[in-house]
């Protein structure tokens, strides 16, 4: 086509799309909402202004993934996020262990990709919005930058995932920019104007050794003088990417007009410290390093907050307040910096950390004031101080989730966010997000539609705990060591440990709980013992007189003694875990959390496990064994350990592990739902970290299904993921349907969380 008459204007292309849900902004939030509402029936578009989904995940940004399970730093157990973002995680484990950035973004967009109900918008950024009237958003308006078109979006429903909130800004919707008075919502750490107002961005870079000298002449605009940062002696040739989170700046702007100016400084402090890195002589060791790669755009943290119906507080972090409302949960400490960031004198960050998770309401989720938005990701309806838990990544994610299904329902209703809440539909939302594996702290799923709520359960086996098998070296206790283990109500069973030592000494022993049921902070001590250990192997046969009221963890907690050694096992069991009193930095933990001042948290002792290899559990014998692992444990509506362990795990010997469900009728069955255990306790961390193994030592690879007739009816044998669901082209009718599993390893017996049945 040529157009060779000069003309005053030209209009560029437009496109008029529409869906049920239209989600702007493809950060992790963004993306777990398009994909939950996608999956539940809902027609999706997802906008995203960058080029990949991931957002500060993505490799632009480089910044690894957490929520409540902080680096296994705090006390919160089994507190990975469930539903699609475990999904991701999980597959991005098996398929990415060394956490390379290309290969997650990979991930996400292929999980978005495979939904046909999601439009997904690349390089498109809103700039306009338009309304119904003064409460209701009708369109909005993006311009792809890659195809040169203009995209007219229409919908029912919006979600701002975006997180500056463009949406929710041009609509009107009331937001929060700065941090409250300690006045107006009674929480004792928000901070002081002298403390500063928001947090900034980030920038990162990574190195390589490329083998030879490799010379650097700084650019122009590089900082010449690297003692303007207070903590310049932290830089070193081994750190890179987001270690360096603390490489800050721009908590004193505007951090949504002024990014290019922040992102400009953080250049400069980026190029400045590689040229201190290369040529100040005080590293040799980066001699063959060389740059491969330094961010364009800024990971952000703070900007608009805006309001719900409720707004989270410092209170329902640290208390852990229920709420009748609740859709998702957070536990990463309440995590400030201060505004100045590389360039403050005070520490990077100041990391307050709870006894437990807490949930989120579903109110701090959708705009007071603008009728049919919902909230997404960091910008949701928390104050400042709040915002400092609640606005990372895994969180964040969980959250997208709850409004993916809100969103769904109120597509299929015909309602608008709030009217979830005015026509009772809460129950029916969480129930809907517990199916897919959405962890909601104190709730468990009800289904009145699962046929296994009605089916007699015969397993071949129950594990009976008795025994952790030891190992042949005993180890030193490097650290106060605890073992949990999930016990019934009644009096504690007798242990037996094998304690080792060089001389004669002593061994003390605590026997604690939690205060809070469903935490895993040992705050309560019920008896405590000190034993007398001779020279060489010691048998140590430990009675308590404590009852337990209700089943919950105890913990058995033998003290640090540098003379005394432990058998460990390699024997890892479904909710049994080993901790200790040890110190992870990098979430402020130092073995103890102790505020100098009131300022409203809690003082606490850190017992958190280790990483695999290490963390094995205390080989320990069980007098009476532990009964906690039963198969009646799949259909309590809880998919992971949390004051119990909530699975069927079979015992160590059984050669053919099963689980029969039989019904006095044949069942037409459509759809199979499993649960399995991917250790929700590891973290999952998608860049930097380099994981112990593709796949979780305690889940299943190989199952069977098999029908009364003994025919298989669906077999896996390289299962890695939590959730697995089966559906049937042509429903299964049967009276007997049969779960066989295989073992994942001698040292690791087969568990389930859950099955459940579909007509």
């Amino acid at each position: 086509m040529m157009q060779s008459i000069a003309t005053d204007k030209r209009t560029a292309k437009t496109l008029a799309l529409s869906a049920d849900l239209v989600i702007v902004g493809g950060g992790l939030s963004g993306t777990c909402c398009a994909i939950t509402a996608a999956r539940a029936g809902t027609k999706v578009i997802l906008v995203q202004d960058r080029p990949v989904l991931g957002g500060n995940a993505s490799s632009e940004v480089r910044l690894w993934v957490l929520g409540a399970t902080s680096h296994m730093g705090n006390n919160n157990r089994w507190a990975r996020e469930g539903g699609v973002i475990d999904e991701i995680l999980v597959e991005n484990l098996y398929r990415n262990p060394d956490s390379n950035p290309l290969i997650f973004d990979t991930i996400l967009l292929e999980k978005v990709v495979e939904e046909l109900n999601i439009t997904l918008l690349l390089n498109t950024a809103i700039y306009e919005v338009e309304k119904a009237d003064p409460d209701t958003i009708s369109k909005v308006k993006g311009f792809c930058s890659q195809n040169s078109t203009l995209y007219e979006l229409a919908a029912p429903l919006f979600c701002d995932a975006s997180g500056d909130g463009i949406v929710g800004f041009l609509s009107g919707a009331a937001f929060r920019m700065g941090a409250e008075s300690a006045e107006e919502f009674g929480e004792k750490f928000a901070p002081t104007k002298e403390y500063g107002e928001l947090l900034g961005h980030s920038l990162y870079f990574y190195s390589k050794d490329v083998g030879r000298p490799v010379k650097f002449v700084p650019p122009s605009f590089a900082l010449k003088d690297i003692t303007r940062i207070p903590r310049f002696r932290s830089f070193n040739a081994q750190d890179f990417g987001c270690k360096l989170w603390w490489v800050e700046y721009g908590g004193r702007l505007d951090t949504v007009h002024d990014t290019e100016t922040i992102k400009w400084e953080l250049w400069k402090v980026i190029y400045g410290v590689w040229n201190y890195i290369k040529n100040s002589g005080q590293f040799p060791e980066a001699e063959n390093l060389t740059l491969e790669w330094v961010g364009t755009i800024p990971g952000k943290r703070e900007s608009r907050r805006f309001e719900g119906d409720y707004m989270l507080i410092q209170q329902d972090i640290v208390e852990q307040r229920s709420h009748p409302d609740s859709v998702a949960f957070g536990g990463w400490s309440i995590d400030l910096h201060p505004a100045d960031g590389v360039f403050s004198e005070k520490p990077g960050c100041n990391q307050w950390h709870s006894k437990g998770i807490y949930g989120i309401p579903y109110r701090c989720y959708y705009s007071r004031n603008i009728s049919n938005l919902f909230l997404a990701g960091r910008i949701i309806s928390a104050s400042h101080v709040a915002f400092g838990s609640t606005r990372v990544m895994a969180t964040s994610a969980h959250g997208g989730q709850a409004v993916g299904m809100a969103a769904a329902l109120c597509a299929r209703k015909g309602l608008q966010p709030r009217q979830l809440l005015e026509q009772n539909l809460m129950n029916e939302l969480q129930a809907e997000l517990l199916r897919i594996g959405q962890h909601i702290p104190g709730l468990s799923l009800r289904d009145e539609l699962d046929l296994v709520r009605k089916a007699k359960i015969k397993a071949s086996s129950e594990l009976v705990l008795t025994e952790l098998a030891e190992e042949p070296d005993p180890q030193p206790i490097e650290f106060a060591t605890a073992q949990m283990l999930p016990v019934q109500a009644g009096t504690m069973p007798k242990v037996v440990i094998h304690p080792y030592t060089d001389s004669p000494t002593e061994l003390e022993v605590e026997l604690r709980i939690c205060s809070r049921k469903g935490s895993h902070t040992p705050d309560v001590t019920l008896e405590k013992k000190t034993i007398p250990l001779q020279k060489g192997r010691n048998c140590v046969h430990l009675s308590f007189d404590s009852v337990i009221g209700e089943p919950t963890y105890a913990f058995l907690m033998i003290g640090n003694n540098p003379r005394v050694s432990l058998k460990m096992t390699s024997q890892r069991v479904t909710g049994v875990l080993s901790v200790f009193n040890s110190i992870n930095p990098a979430v402020s933990n130092y073995g103890r959390q102790e505020p100098t001042e009131d300022i409203g948290v809690d003082a606490f002792e850190f017992w958190c496990p280790q990483r695999r290899p290490k963390g094995k559990n205390v080989a320990i014998k069980i007098e009476e064994g532990l009964r906690s692992f039963g198969a009646e444990n799949i259909r309590n509506g809880v998919q992971r350990p949390t004051f119990q362990p909530n699975a069927w795990v079979a015992d160590f010997a059984d050669p053919d592990p099963s689980l029969t469900l039989s019904w006095t009728e044949k069942q037409s069955i459509r759809r199979v739902e499993l649960f399995f255990d991917t250790d929700y306790d590891h973290p999952s961390e998608n860049v930097l970290m380099i994981h112990p193994e593709p796949i979780a030592p305690f889940c299943v690879q190989k199952y069977q299904l098999l029908d009364d007739q003994g025919r298989v009816v669906f077999e896996k044998s390289e299962n890695h993921q939590t959730r697995n669901t089966i559906y049937f082209e042509e429903p299964l009718t049967t009276s007997h349907l049969q779960l066989r599993v295989e073992h994942p390893s001698p040292t690791s017996p087969a568990a389930v969380f859950e099955i459940r049945c579909y007509e």
